[in-house]
């Protein structure tokens, strides 16, 4: 008896993925970083990534945030990348969220030199560091959540078409 319904998943469609769920899990953290900074959660805002190589007007203005916005999807495009080479197998919700703050840690540690808008972490008050942290923290488990829901299930059904595709023995 075979089973004919549609698959979903192939190759194709599961890097598709990766890429969707990195692009909106950038948007996503950034926007909830400039929320963050709008409601004074936060000291500095992701605009930091701009205002710190410009200083025209529209870089503070909305258009900054959602390029902004944007940057951080596109950034957030290599990252998932990135997870899903390293660590696609992995199940576990410490690890996502360990995930995000290690991304934290390189942005602050890493590159924030780079970036004069971006208070070190010692100059940050605790509501900032504990509120970005949590943005991480949740950025890393949606990015780890998703891709590896996405690579079970595509190992899911490449095991299933597998099954239906062996000879069945006869009785």
């Amino acid at each position: 008896m075979s089973n004919n319904k549609n698959r979903y998943y192939s190759k194709g469609t599961l890097i598709t993925n990766v890429w969707i769920i990195g692009l909106v899990g950038g948007m996503l953290a950034s926007f909830l970083g400039i929320v963050s900074h709008y409601f004074h959660f936060m000291e500095f805002s992701p605009n930091f990534i701009l205002t710190s190589w410009s200083n025209r007007d529209w870089v503070k203005a909305w258009q900054g945030s959602l390029v902004t916005i944007l940057l951080f999807g596109i950034i957030s495009i290599i990252i998932a990348f990135i997870y899903y080479a390293l660590f696609k197998k992995m199940k576990n919700m410490i690890a996502y969220i360990l995930f995000g703050i290690l991304w934290w840690v390189i942005l602050l540690f890493v590159f924030g030199p780079i970036f004069n808008d971006l208070p070190s972490v010692a100059k940050m008050s605790s509501d900032s560091i504990v509120t970005s942290i949590c943005i991480f923290a949740l950025y890393g488990v949606f990015i780890g959540y998703s891709i590896s829901f996405d690579y079970q299930e595509y190992m899911h059904e490449q095991t299933e078409q597998i099954e239906e595709t062996e000879p069945q023995p006869s009785s």
